[in-house]
């Protein structure tokens, strides 16, 4: 294949009189594209744009037909969400063999949270606040995926969330933009590696550009409508910090922005994310994104065709509207060729960066398959990450970790529920394989405890309710009998127990694409089971599966141990019994903020103050910025979660507290475990501007350590700073910092901080 390209492009070279400094200057590849490109009709260029989904797993309501066909005639440039080696050999033959230019083909797929290895959604990695966890993990979906025929995931999710009724915010890293940045390049440079035409690295694609994560009333597909200076502040720098690793690709979101939706929007896909931040990847639309404009009010498929190639989208996912209306937008000059052949070029450099030219049948290695999907080493890992990124939310008395003795109840609806395990977006897994609570309870424990199962309730009382969560081979396993025959099962039950594990929340479904909720308590049914377990007088500990941040107000204040287990993946129930019976100690810590009530929504962590702020620590007083009927305080803070070791802070030593210019701040602190038990901690840097020439947050995470510490030692912490950490975008979208007073902040998250006041000059 590439001896006939590189023939091929040497004859094209010599004809065209092509000028062999550009193939220096820009990429290596150039000419052979240059040369490939000229041999192309309209149509095969077209094609290039042409995305359809094809084989084992939709995510939407479209079907493409006649794909084989299609890929002989040069009218498709990728195919996604198929999988397995062989079937992606055969098809990818065709192309190759069967087409008249032998180009090869694109194969993505949503590999989100590992692939055959399941590991936590992507909202509790970022709760494990470690960077070389979370790239490791991409790595691991990368070997993966990719021994199985895959050359392109649609991952990272780095859309910034606030509002915990959005179910897609279990995809992404939470509320914060720092957070959100460092998790993004770590998830980058997990799935593309050092070297793209690695057989075991995939392309990431950094998604949804831009907003999706603002929608109006958490409502999915929302309309999104926001200040610029929010935007570049708050919203954009995960996709800034995907850019500036190099992620491959980015995919439009759906929602609109400044009223024209992303999809269609240039001001978006052109002069912020290639003229600003000189990205020089593709981009795809999402799941139909581009047809989807006729119903925003953007004119019909051959106006949106045009209108989203005109803004900088580069594939068409589904749609097929760029593929079969550009040929006519441009006769109707609607468009321009130079727009189809930059479009068509982008989607060609890809395919050359991955090394498809050289071996396109690079990710199709029979012998991989069998060494490196699902292997038990991979599996160590996934159990590990999980343990994790678990959160332990509330341990009064040292309720957990729990003895190996005895008897235990394991009661609730996702107890003996393996398929749930998982998690949304788990497309490649096989949910048997998973280990259920019950399970992995009995794995760790052996024959050291004795271990009782009831199911207690529904996740539903509403069958039909039900019923919508109970997809994509994730069933409840709904009980038909009444609800007073299942609890009183359920407390014959934790009557013979010595402790009580309840396993509550939600299913992996209630939360994900299209799993926006307007009540974000467990479910109500499951509210009166936990209510009679704690009658009983034993010990309870609630187990919390969750896609999104929960209002837990009443189980925070009733029930004396709660870890937030999310949903951990394939080794989930292994993972949590470690946790659980103490063989790991917790060490998460939220990457979102948890409300008292539904609300208070959105809550976050760095607001800006009012003209008329409410006194720390008050409530209520009139005329100021408060509820009547609640605190303004959130129920966990952004950065909070709790461990089995207890950390001790020292005082906060800066190495000046005035200085000018480029100067550096030096801050440091003492950390002391002083339990008996090691741990992690993850130490929180925060900072405040004071006075802005614009409004500025009360406080903005600007560093973190994650830090294992021994049981009685002392670390000492130490965070530089520069001027670069407080930089930020002014009203004119300068990024600029500006001297004057600032406190810097340290503390376990971000409400329970210390703070230190400097004075930092332009001179």
């Amino acid at each position: 294949m590439k001896k006939n390209l590189t023939i091929l492009s040497l004859c094209i070279l010599i004809l065209s009189c092509t000028d062999q400094k550009k193939s220096t200057s820009e990429n290596s590849y150039d000419a052979e594209i240059d040369s490939l490109m000229s041999l192309m009709s309209l149509e095969e260029k077209l094609g290039q744009l042409n995305l359809p989904a094809a084989g084992d797993i939709n995510t939407g309501l479209a079907q493409s037909t006649g794909i084989v066909a299609k890929i002989k005639e040069g009218k498709v440039g990728g195919l996604f969400n198929i999988k397995t080696a062989e079937k992606i050999r055969a098809i990818q033959k065709v192309a190759v063999e069967e087409s008249r230019l032998k180009i090869p083909l694109l194969f993505g797929m949503d590999v989100i949270h590992g692939y055959k290895t399941v590991f936590p959604i992507p909202l509790a990695l970022s709760c494990s606040w470690d960077m070389k966890l979370i790239e490791q993990s991409a790595r691991v979906a990368a070997q993966e995926a990719s021994a199985d025929g895959i050359s392109w995931t649609f991952s990272p999710m780095v859309d910034i969330a606030r509002d915990p009724r959005w179910g897609r915010i279990a995809e992404g890293a939470g509320e914060d933009a720092f957070l959100g940045s460092e998790i993004a390049k770590a998830m980058v440079r997990g799935y593309q590696g050092d070297d793209l035409t690695a057989a075991n690295t995939l392309m990431a694609c950094a998604k949804h550009f831009a907003l999706y994560g603002a929608a109006e009333a958490g409502r999915d597909y929302g309309t999104v409508d926001m200040s610029r200076q929010r935007m570049y502040n708050d919203y954009f720098p995960p996709f800034k910090a995907a850019v500036d690793a190099g992620v491959g690709s980015l995919m439009a979101s759906f929602n609109e922005v400044d009223g024209i939706p992303a999809t269609g929007n240039r001001w978006l896909m052109t002069e912020v994310l290639r003229d600003q931040w000189a990205f020089n990847g593709f981009v795809v639309s999402d799941y139909t994104g581009v047809t989807e404009m006729i119903e925003h009010g953007m004119g019909d498929t051959l106006e949106v065709a045009a209108l989203a190639l005109n803004a900088g989208i580069d594939m068409d996912m589904v749609s097929d509207a760029m593929p079969s209306k550009l040929a006519e937008s441009l006769e109707k000059n609607m468009t321009t060729r130079q727009a189809i052949d930059q479009a068509c070029r982008r989607i060609l450099e890809a395919k050359f960066r991955l090394g498809l030219f050289d071996d396109p049948y690079k990710y199709c290695d029979p012998e991989r398959k069998q060494t490196d999907i699902f292997t038990d080493e991979n599996r160590a890992i996934a159990r590990s990450t999980a343990a994790q990124s678990f959160v332990l939310l509330k341990n009064d008395k040292n309720t957990l970790p729990l003895a190996k003795k005895g008897t235990i109840g394991v009661i609730g609806p996702l107890a003996n529920n393996r398929e749930n395990m998982v998690g949304s977006w788990s497309v490649a897994a096989d949910f048997k394989q998973a280990v259920s609570l019950v399970d992995g309870l009995k794995n760790v424990a052996g024959d050291d405890a004795n271990i009782l199962y009831a199911k207690g309730a529904n996740v539903y009382s509403d069958e039909p309710l039900e019923k919508r969560v109970s997809i994509f081979g994730k069933p409840t396993y709904r009980d038909n009998r009444s609800e007073s025959e299942l609890l009183n099962e359920a407390l014959a039950i934790a009557r013979r127990s010595d402790v009580i594990v309840a396993a509550l929340g939600e299913a992996s479904e209630m939360s994900g694409e299209s799993s926006s909720r307007t009540d974000i308590q467990i479910p109500k049914t499951q509210q009166r089971l936990l209510k009679e377990l704690l009658k009983t007088g034993k010990p309870v500990v609630l187990v919390l599966y969750a896609g999104r941040p929960m209002a837990l107000k009443w189980e925070s204040e009733n029930v004396p141990a709660i870890l937030n287990a999310w949903f951990g993946g394939t080794e989930a129930g292994n993972a949590i019994a470690d946790v659980l019976f103490g063989e790991i100690n917790p060490s998460g810590k939220l990457s979102t903020t948890f409300p008292q009530n539904i609300g208070q929504i959105p809550i976050f962590y760095n607001y800006k103050n009012t003209g008329r702020p409410l006194p720390e620590g008050k409530w209520f007083q009139k005329f100021k910025s408060n509820y009547l009927d609640v605190s303004n305080d959130p129920l966990y803070p952004f950065g909070f979660g709790l461990s089995y070791s207890h950390f001790e802070y020292g005082s906060i030593d800066a190495n000046t507290t005035s200085l000018k210019g480029d100067q550096e701040l030096t801050i440091s602190i003492d950390i002391t475990n002083t339990s008996e038990i090691a741990g992690k901690e993850v130490i929180q840097l925060y900072i405040r501007d004071m006075v802005g020439s614009v409004t500025r947050p009360v406080k903005e995470l600007k560093g973190f350590q994650k830090v294992a510490i021994d049981a009685g030692e002392t670390k000492k912490i130490q965070f530089e700073i520069t001027t670069e950490d407080l930089k930020f975008y002014n009203y004119d979208l300068d990024y600029v910092w500006e001297p004057g007073e600032f406190e810097i902040m340290i503390g376990s998250n971000s409400r329970d901080v210390q703070t230190v006041s400097v004075n930092w000059s332009a001179e």
